[in-house]
C-alpha cells in the first residue's frame, strides 16, 4: 500500500469567545449534560478569553513535523481535522478528496486505548469519509503510542527539568478521568500505568502515584480516580511540602492542563502550602516528532514497531468490539 498523505486528527478547541458555546456545544451532543453544567465549564474558557491552547498546539506540531518530514523523509502533505471545533474533521477530509488523496494515514493526538481517545477518533473518521461520499480517501489510523520508546523519552526529559526546579519532591502521574464502566472494557487504566512505571524507571523513581482529573460526568458515576485535587490533599496531609505534577495522559496542552492543573490544582496547592510545579506534556519536543515519523514508517515501510515494556506494540486493526462506551 502507498500513501500520499497525513492527517492529524485531533479534539479541537475554541479561539475566541464567540467560539466557546458552540464548541461545548459539539463537545456534549449526544451527551445527558445539563445546560447549567455547560455553562461553567464555559466560565473557564472566559478567564482565557475563550483560547484554548490546543489548536495552536496542534499548528506548531504540524509545522514541527512538515520540517521533520521534508528533512528526512517521507515527503506527504499533511492536513488537519478535529473532533469538536475548526477544521473540523468532515471539512478537511472533504479537502483531502478535492486535492486527490486516495490513501491516507492518520495520526490522532492520543497516545492510550479508551473510547473516548481511540475508537471514537475511528468512528469520527468514518462518518466523515460518509459524509463526504465515494471520492473520500482511504483512511488507516496510526497505532496507540503510550510505550514507544521516544514518547517515553519526550516525557521523561520535560519531567527530569521540573524535577530540578523543586528539592525532595513527590512525582504525580495526571490523566483525565474517564468513567467505570468505560475503563472496564479498555486498558486505558493500564497502559497509562505503563508509561508510569516506565517513566519513572528512567527517572530512577519508584514512589509515584498516578491519580485522575478533569472528570465531567453525573456525580452519580463512578469515575476513575482518586482524583488529583484530593490527591494533593492527601499528600499534605502526610507532610509532602513539594509535588511534581507530570500530565502524561495528554500530549498536548489544553483547558484541561492549563485550568485543572495550572489553575485549580496550583490554587490548592498554594493554600496547601505546597509547592507545585507542572511538567510540560510531550508537545514538540523534537523526539515526540521523530516518534510519529516512525509510526509512519511503521505502516510505510514495514518498519519494526519500537517500544519499551512487557507489552508489546500495538500493531493492526482494532476488534469490532475493542474500547467500547
Amino acid at each position: 500500500m502507498s500513501y500520499d498523505a497525513l492527517l492529524v486528527v485531533s479534539f479541537g478547541g475554541p479561539e475566541g469567545m464567540d467560539d466557546v458555546i458552540p464548541f461545548l456545544e459539539n463537545v456534549l451532543r449526544g451527551r445527558n449534560v445539563p445546560r447549567e453544567r455547560m455553562l461553567s465549564v464555559a466560565k473557564h474558557y472566559e478567564m482565557f478569553d475563550g483560547v484554548s491552547p490546543i489548536n495552536q498546539q496542534n499548528r506548531n506540531l504540524i509545522a514541527a513535523l512538515e520540517k521533520e518530514l521534508e528533512k528526512n523523509g517521507p515527503r506527504l502533505p499533511i492536513y488537519w481535522g478535529n473532533r469538536n471545533w475548526h477544521p473540523l474533521l468532515v471539512d478537511t477530509v472533504g479537502r483531502m478528496a478535492e486535492d486527490g488523496v486516495q490513501n491516507a494515514l492518520a495520526f490522532v493526538t492520543s497516545a492510550y486505548s479508551s473510547y473516548s481517545s481511540c475508537r471514537q477518533y475511528l468512528e469520527n473518521i468514518s462518518d466523515a469519509q460518509a459524509q463526504v461520499g465515494p471520492g473520500a480517501p482511504r483512511i488507516e489510523k496510526l497505532r496507540q503510542f503510550y510505550n514507544h520508546p521516544r514518547f517515553i523519552e519526550a516525557n521523561v526529559e520535560h519531567i527530569r527539568a521540573a524535577l530540578e526546579q523543586v528539592g525532595d519532591a513527590q512525582l504525580v502521574f495526571t490523566a483525565h478521568s474517564i468513567p467505570e464502566s468505560m475503563a472496564a472494557n479498555c486498558d486505558y487504566a493500564k497502559q497509562l500505568a505503563e508509561t508510569g512505571g516506565l517513566i519513572g524507571r528512567e527517572l530512577n523513581v519508584d514512589n509515584w502515584q498516578l491519580v485522575y482529573q478533569s472528570r465531567s460526568g453525573s456525580p452519580m458515576q463512578p469515575w476513575l480516580g482518586p482524583d488529583i485535587l484530593e490527591h494533593l490533599k492527601s499528600l499534605a496531609s502526610a507532610g509532602v511540602k513539594e509535588v511534581v505534577v507530570a500530565p502524561i495522559g495528554f500530549v498536548s496542552d489544553h483547558m484541561e492542563i492549563v485550568y485543572d492543573l495550572d489553575f485549580e490544582a496550583q490554587n490548592v496547592a498554594r493554600e496547601l502550602g505546597m509547592k507545585m510545579v507542572r511538567a510540560a506534556t510531550a508537545g514538540t519536543h523534537p523526539l515526540f516528532v521523530k516518534m510519529i515519523r516512525e509510526l509512519m514508517l511503521e505502516r510505510i515501510d514495514n518498519a519494526p514497531a519500537r517500544f519499551v515494556g512487557s507489552h508489546g506494540a500495538r500493531t493492526g486493526l482494532c476488534a469490532l468490539d475493542c474500547c467500547a462506551r
